[in-house]
């Protein structure tokens, strides 16, 4: 692969861990919740449909390419406002350090890069039809907006100055629709209950590059104890098809994932608290050659206004 040409890699793996329940579609009280998230984790098993491959059992130089790693640091920014008739807004604003290494297709040596800005803002207008705890729907429409950039480059190794695949940039560069629908209620004095569904598809096509349609499907349970520890346990399904475009790694991208994320809230005074998840696969179908991670690391803090 020369200077100018695309280093492929596969995309980078979505979280749709809920850390409030306000972003999934529910609000107990009006007012504008503020929450700021940090994720760790390391996408470093390569993995083809549902099995590991051994990067010691492929010869260099490949025909394919070999990844290496994708070191994620990522920082969100979320911020909720519900009025007081059942109308409601969020947005969510990444802050991405990501470090990337592969072995191009033709090399024997690895080529690196490493990315760090604000990816894609992501805007949900929600209508959610009762303020009643025991049972509640509410639907979902917004946007994801181009907010982050998708000019990177490798800046070492062999593929140096090389554009890295549209999947591994801050941003997608296109406007992506959202719509989804939630359902919230109680099991009991204690049990609370939460399930969505919500679909993200490209509006448009951006320099050769259209991303995938996904489909995502969240589930959770938490315990309502008298404590300061509210206990949690979610189940965060990901459907991702292919993506498009002759700027796209169509053969490497698009696959199922199946997250379970066990984590715990911690109220550390009245409009303030804190939240750790930890989530683990639990199924992995990926097409081609993927990246994907074997555990990711949440924690973060969160005020009510």
């Amino acid at each position: 692969m020369g200077a100018s040409s695309v280093g492929y890699a596969c995309s980078v793996c979505g979280c749709s861990l809920s850390s409030d329940w306000a972003l999934q579609g529910y609000a107990d009280r009006p007012g504008l919740r503020a929450d700021v998230r940090y994720e760790y984790y390391e996408q470093s098993e390569l993995r083809s449909g549902t099995h590991s491959v051994d990067r010691g059992s492929l010869a260099l130089p490949n025909a394919d390419e070999i990844q290496q790693s994708t070191l994620n640091r990522n920082v969100w920014l979320g911020l909720d406002y519900a009025s007081a008739d059942n109308w409601g807004v969020s947005g969510q604003l990444p802050y991405y350090d990501r470090s990337h290494g592969t072995i191009a297709p033709g090399d024997t040596a690895i080529s690196t890069s490493h990315a760090e800005g604000i990816g894609d803002l992501r805007v949900l207008g929600r209508y959610q039809f009762h303020h009643d705890r025991e049972g509640n729907w509410s639907v979902q429409l917004g946007l994801k907006l181009p907010t982050g950039g998708f000019h990177q480059t490798f800046d070492g190794g062999p593929q140096a100055g090389g554009a890295l695949d549209r999947g591994l940039q801050l941003g997608t560069g296109t406007t992506d629709a959202l719509a989804g629908v939630s359902y919230f209620g109680r099991a009991g004095a204690v049990i609370g209950y939460f399930a969505q569904a919500l679909v993200q598809r490209p509006l448009d096509t951006r320099e050769d590059f259209r991303p995938s349609t996904s489909l995502s499907l969240n589930g959770g349970v938490r315990w309502l104890n008298t404590s300061r520890f509210t206990p949690e346990l979610q189940v965060n399904v990901r459907f991702d098809g292919r993506e498009g475009g002759a700027q796209a790694d169509y053969d490497n991208s698009g696959g199922t994932l199946v997250n379970l994320s066990p984590g715990v809230t911690f109220d550390i005074r009245r409009n303030l608290d804190a939240f750790a998840f930890v989530q683990v696969p639990v199924y992995q179908r990926v097409n081609g050659l993927q990246l994907q991670p074997e555990w990711l690391f949440s924690l973060g803090v969160r005020y009510k206004l």
